[in-house]
């Protein structure tokens, strides 16, 4: 069993960094870690991040009932750290929060599932978008479960992001990565295009990720994004907006209606 106080002040910390950094406000976000087989130390619900002390934290099971006398609760978000923990036995830390990049890619619909910086592929790989479902409900739940056995970090539709791993400083260091990446992906974006990583390439980055015990072997093919195994290919994707789509849509239109009064 971790050294508990230390965990209190390590999770207070990182929350803390969190709180400055911008990647959460107020009471936003919860932090957890995993200290026994069904004992686990996390952040108090309705408390803001940036003002916490190793003594509010809340020791509870994995069912997120209390095991210690406190008047503070465990955050109603609960059931999602529950299960992580559940389907992912080498995780022991995860971390929530409303980063504002990796948010705005949550509510814009979009997953993170280009492979535009080797780095990120290495670390995250791909970061897929779990369709909407309501906090502190089995909505919430079942949205990210298919995801998690073989993804590190999640974007959640119009809520926000999630990332987990075997400590709590890599956790948040995946959270901190994910957000800068957002970031990144969307300046590439309003600059008019993201180069893409090739295929033969995202192969022995991954390869590296498997060889320094970064990732599983069975996740290369378990991606959700098409980053890994089966890549795909430039060729075989292409983004229209909206009017661009119209647009083609009625120049198609136009070309049919020629054809049909020429025959």
């Amino acid at each position: 069993m971790q050294n508990e106080r230390q965990v209190r002040e390590e999770i207070v910390r990182i929350a803390t960094r969190c709180y400055d950094r911008g990647l959460l406000v107020a009471g936003d976000g919860n932090i957890s870690v995993r200290v026994g087989p069904n004992r686990l130390i996390a952040t108090p619900s309705g408390v803001s991040k940036g003002w916490m002390t190793p003594e509010m934290m809340v020791v509870v099971d994995l069912e997120g009932r209390p095991l210690e006398k406190t008047s503070l609760k465990v955050s109603s978000e609960w059931p999602m750290h529950r299960v992580i923990y559940e389907a992912r036995p080498d995780i022991h830390a995860v971390v929530h929060a409303h980063p504002p990049h990796a948010t705005a890619f949550a509510v814009a619909g979009l997953s993170l599932d280009k492979a535009i910086l080797s780095e990120v592929v290495l670390t995250l790989g791909c970061v897929p978008l779990a369709s909407y479902g309501t906090p502190s409900t089995s909505e919430l739940t079942e949205a990210i479960e298919p995801f998690l056995e073989f993804h590190d970090a999640l974007l959640m539709a119009n809520h926000g992001a999630v990332a987990y791993a075997e400590t709590l400083e890599k956790a948040f260091n995946k959270l901190e990565t994910l957000e800068h990446t957002c970031r990144i992906s969307f300046l590439a974006r309003t600059l008019g295009n993201e180069n893409i990583i090739p295929g033969r390439a995202i192969e022995k980055l991954f390869d590296i990720r498997e060889k320094s015990g970064m990732m599983r072997p069975e996740a290369r093919t378990g991606q959700a994004c098409g980053i890994g195994g089966q890549p795909l290919a430039d060729s075989d994707r292409i983004s229209l907006t909206r009017a661009e789509l119209v647009e083609l849509l009625m120049q198609a239109t136009e070309v049919l209606g020629e054809v049909s009064r020429r025959a």
